[in-house]
């Protein structure tokens, strides 16, 4: 039952990351046409670098469970099954713990801009903790994700295949 609400939760983000993603393409496209019309919505520069920044955020748990995420498996390769396991649990540990560090700041980043009013210099004058908002949520989804793989592969039930990166590309 966790599993399944952790896999609806990776794949939420997911669909929000695509939809920041749509944003993108909606501020881009409203930048050309301006320039064609001379028509200038202030704020599109900022709001589409707010929606790229979500979207990568936000698709880090996603594409880490899918096994999508380069790794370096050249040591993988060059050792044996019983050093390669270790070697992975060793690597989940040293990424779930920058990942926890990574979603704390993070997360402490939005509010700290909340509790001081941060806002955006650009003409838009955005207050931050909103676009951060999008940052913060995908690094927590990202260190759940990884918790959830290095439990996982301590108890030797990991979905994910280290050397997967190599012999699918």
């Amino acid at each position: 039952m966790l599993r399944k609400f952790l896999n609806g939760l990776y794949n939420a983000a997911a669909y929000a990351a695509a939809l920041f993603m749509v944003g993108i393409l909606v501020c881009v496209l409203l930048l050309i046409i301006g320039r064609q019309i001379d028509w200038h919505l202030s704020g599109l520069n900022a709001y589409s670098g707010y929606s790229m920044a979500a979207a990568g955020f936000l698709s880090l748990a996603y594409t880490f469970r899918h096994n999508e995420h380069i790794r370096v498996t050249l040591l993988l390769n060059a050792v044996s099954p019983k050093w390669r396991n270790s070697l992975n649990l060793i690597s989940l540990l040293i990424a779930t713990l920058l990942a926890i560090c990574t979603a704390y700041f993070s997360v402490n980043l939005v509010l700290q801009s909340y509790q001081f009013n941060d806002l955006s210099v650009e003409e838009d004058a955005t207050p931050l903790w909103i676009p951060q908002l999008g940052m913060a949520i995908g690094c927590v989804i990202f260190a759940i994700a990884l918790i959830e793989e290095f439990v996982l592969t301590l108890f030797n039930k990991g979905d994910l295949d280290p050397l997967h990166a190599v012999s699918s590309h």
